[in-house]
């Protein structure tokens, strides 16, 4: 079994590592998995519960994009939705992608109603500091483009519906 290592970072020092399951690897875009773990509480979107420790995730990391996107399945596999970062960047060296959170995410429902998440944190790290206005600016495009597509149909990429979790 392939594994890829996950550097995740976020503003202003915290760094996720983690070493998962590569599904499929096309150079640019790679494909794996992996399980929620270390929550504090349940992400709640819209009064529904969507992620919880112990969920699963086929994520999908698109190197020189500015997001992820995590097909996110209960516990007993259902699928709940896609789960998008926002991020600065997205690298690859060798075996290990790094990422650069930017706060904001997006959730989609598997009717395709779509959530602008974190608003609140963005605001906060500008009050602290840091960030500044232009990388606000920069992640509200990200989104807001993300969301736009959403709309159009034009997103996401076909190839997120290519892999289940069980693959």
């Amino acid at each position: 079994m392939r594994r890829v290592r996950l550097i995740y970072k976020r503003i202003p020092n915290r760094v996720l590592e983690r070493e998962d399951e590569v599904i499929a690897d096309f150079g640019n875009i790679v494909v794996a998995k992996s399980e929620f773990s270390g929550m504090l509480a349940p992400l709640l979107v819209n009064g529904v519960k969507v992620i919880d420790n112990g969920y699963r995730m086929v994520y999908f990391a698109f190197i020189g994009e500015n997001y992820d996107i995590l097909k996110v399945y209960d516990k007993n596999g259902n699928f709940k939705g896609l789960y998008m970062d926002v991020l600065a960047y997205t690298k690859r060296y060798g075996n290990t992608i790094e990422m650069l959170d930017l706060f904001l995410d997006i959730f989609v429902f598997p009717n395709g109603e779509a959530f602008l998440l974190d608003e609140d944190e963005l605001e906060m790290a500008l009050n602290y500091r840091l960030i500044d206005k232009e990388t606000i600016d920069f992640a509200y495009s990200v989104a807001n483009e993300i969301l736009e597509k959403l709309k159009r149909k034009e997103f996401p990429p076909e190839i997120v519906w290519k892999y289940e979790w069980g693959d």
